[in-house]
């Protein structure tokens, strides 16, 4: 296996344990997505684009160009998406579905206030053209369906595919560049 490969899947192993240690040690209880924890993926994904660069561009023998060490620097960072983005989908979908239940009650406890207030609820219809000639019932109806969906594992880890995916490359290009201009300048 490749030494990039491996460095993402150790940063990657290192993120979920403390996320999985500060779940079973109670950190984070009353938060959906605690900043911390999103903070230290962030800063994992880098980590593990930087040492696996590193890594690699130290056991090269011959010269490469910019593109062959962004790749170098991506083979890092997507094993580190893929395992993460799977490991959240698991967490809230089996190890902690309660959080997003709790995110979901809470939000139909504002969607029902703000559709029981008539001027937020003129206000809303205003904002949406949709809303305009539907009833009250049916705007509630849509909000809480909409809730719903937005509050799940599958969504989440979608958005964090998706977003670490666009993290990763900029990343990659980042430390690629710093690499070759800084620290393995000719």
């Amino acid at each position: 296996m490749r030494i990039g490969v491996k460095t993402g899947l150790i940063a990657a192993a290192c993120w979920i344990t403390f996320r999985l240690s500060a779940h079973y040690l109670g950190f984070f209880v009353d938060t959906p997505v605690p900043q911390v924890a999103v903070l230290l993926n962030i800063f994992g994904l880098l980590v593990a684009i930087s040492i696996g660069l590193y890594l690699e561009k130290r056991k090269q023998t011959e010269e490469s160009n910019a593109l062959f060490d962004m790749k170098n620097a991506m083979s890092a960072g997507v094993p580190y998406v893929v395992l993460v983005s799977i490991f959240i989908y698991f967490f809230y979908h089996k190890i902690n579905p309660e959080c997003y239940q709790h995110q979901v009650a809470e939000n139909d406890i504002a969607i029902e206030r703000m559709v029981n207030d008539p001027v937020q609820l003129e206000k809303f219809k205003k904002e949406q053209q949709d809303a305009e000639v539907m009833t009250k019932e049916q705007i509630e109806s849509k909000l809480k369906q909409s809730n719903r969906q937005g509050a799940s594992a599958g969504f989440t880890s979608t958005l964090t595919v998706l977003a670490m995916i666009i993290l990763a490359t900029l990343y990659s290009l980042l430390i690629t560049i710093i690499m070759r201009k800084v620290v393995f300048r000719n």
